[in-house]
C-alpha cells in the first residue's frame, strides 16, 4: 500500500467518525418528544449521612484526666440525650468533694437557722423569768434604800447603810435592764449576725455548684438521643484528641449529602425529588431536597475522569431519604453514593 492510499483511507475514516458524532447530536437525530421536554436534572456524587450529623463525643473536662474508669454503652446501643455512656477515673474523688460541699452547706444552713430564730423557746422563757425575779429583787432592795434613808436625819441608822442599801437597789435595777436586753437579743436577732451567717450559706452554696460542675465533666453525656456508632476507647484507655471516645448519631432521620457543581445550582429548588443509587444494589431510593448549602467549596468527590475539572466548585446540598432507604442504609453512615435529582 502506498502512502498516498493509506491517507486516504485515514481521512475516509476519520469523515465518517465525524459525520456520526454529528448525526447522534444534531436535532434530526433527536425525536420531536425529547426535544421539547423539560430541563435535565441535576447528577451529583454523595454519600450518607444521619441529620444529626456524626456527633464524636469526647472527654469535658479538657486535658487534665482523660482516662476512662467505666464504660456504659456498646456499639449498636441506642440512647438517650442526657444518658450516662462514661465514667472518667477521676469521679470519685469529685464525688468525694460535692459530699463535703454539700455538708458545708447543711452546716452554715442551720448556722442561718440558729442566728434568726436567736434563742430558743426554753432560754426565752428561762429568761423571762430570770427578769421577774430580778424585778422584785430591785423592789426589795429599792424599800430597804428608802427606809435607810429615812433613818439618817433622826440618827436612828448609820449612813454607811443608807449607802450600802443604794448600792444594792442600783445593782439589782442594771442587772434588771442586762437581764431586759438579753431577752431582747434571745427574741430578735441581730441584722448584723444575719448578715454574716447569710453571706456565709451564700459562699458555702457557690462552693457546692462548683464542686457539682466539676464532678460533671468526670462523666461523659449523650447530647441527642441516638446510637453508638464506634467506640474508640474502653476502660483503661486514654482518651485520643483525635478520635474522641465514640461516634453517635440519630439513625431514625437519614440524609444523602450530596456534592453539586455550581453551574447546577439554578436548578435546585427546596422539595425537588431525586432518586439515590447506591452501588451494588439494584433498588433505587426516593428522596428530596430540603438544604442547599451556604457555602461553595472546592470538589471533595475524587472522580475517575482524567480530564475532569480538578479545581471545581461544590456545594452542598442535603437531601432527605424515604422510609425505605432509611431502612435499608442505617447501617451506611458515610458511604458513597449516586444523585440524581430531578428538573
Amino acid at each position: 500500500m502506498t502512502r498516498r492510499t493509506a491517507l486516504y483511507l485515514l481521512g475516509m475514516g476519520l469523515a465518517g467518525c465525524t459525520g456520526l458524532l454529528a448525526w447522534q447530536r444534531s436535532p434530526a437525530a433527536i425525536p420531536a418528544a425529547a426535544a421539547i421536554s423539560e430541563p435535565a436534572g441535576v447528577g451529583a456524587l454523595g454519600r450518607v449521612e444521619p441529620a444529626s450529623r456524626v456527633r464524636k463525643l469526647s472527654q469535658p473536662g479538657g486535658f487534665s484526666v482523660n482516662r476512662v474508669e467505666t464504660l456504659l454503652v456498646n456499639e449498636g446501643d441506642r440512647i438517650a440525650a442526657g444518658q450516662i455512656v462514661a465514667v472518667l477515673s477521676d469521679a470519685d474523688q469529685k464525688d468525694a468533694i460535692v459530699a463535703q460541699s454539700e455538708a458545708a452547706v447543711a452546716q452554715a444552713r442551720a448556722a442561718l437557722a440558729k442566728v434568726r430564730a436567736a434563742g430558743r423557746p426554753s432560754e426565752i422563757a428561762e429568761q423571762q423569768a430570770r427578769i421577774a425575779s430580778l424585778i422584785e429583787q430591785e423592789s426589795i432592795t429599792r424599800l430597804d434604800a428608802e427606809r435607810a434613808e429615812r433613818l439618817v436625819p433622826s440618827g436612828a441608822g448609820a449612813r454607811a447603810t443608807a449607802e450600802r442599801n443604794r448600792a444594792a437597789a442600783a445593782r439589782a435595777t442594771a442587772e434588771r435592764v442586762a437581764a431586759t436586753a438579753q431577752l431582747d437579743t434571745l427574741s430578735h436577732p441581730r441584722p448584723e449576725d444575719v448578715t454574716v451567717a447569710e453571706a456565709q450559706l451564700r459562699n458555702a452554696e457557690s462552693t457546692l455548684r462548683h464542686a457539682m460542675a466539676d464532678a460533671a465533666l468526670s462523666r461523659v453525656v449523650a447530647p441527642i438521643e441516638g446510637t453508638v456508632l464506634k467506640i474508640y476507647a474502653r476502660p483503661g484507655d486514654l482518651i485520643s484528641t483525635a478520635d474522641g471516645l465514640l461516634d453517635l448519631a440519630d439513625l431514625d432521620h437519614l440524609d444523602v449529602v450530596a456534592d453539586v457543581y455550581e453551574t447546577d445550582l439554578p436548578r435546585l429548588r427546596p422539595g425537588s425529588l431525586a432518586e439515590v443509587i447506591v452501588p451494588g444494589d439494584p433498588r433505587r431510593y426516593q428522596a428530596s431536597v430540603r438544604e442547599i448549602g451556604w457555602q461553595v467549596r472546592r470538589t471533595t468527590e475524587a472522580g475517575s475522569d482524567p480530564v475532569a475539572a480538578v479545581d471545581a466548585r461544590t456545594i452542598e446540598v442535603r437531601l432527605t431519604l424515604d422510609d425505605a432507604g432509611r431502612q435499608a442504609l442505617r447501617q451506611r453512615t458515610n458511604m458513597q453514593v449516586q444523585v440524581a435529582i430531578k428538573p
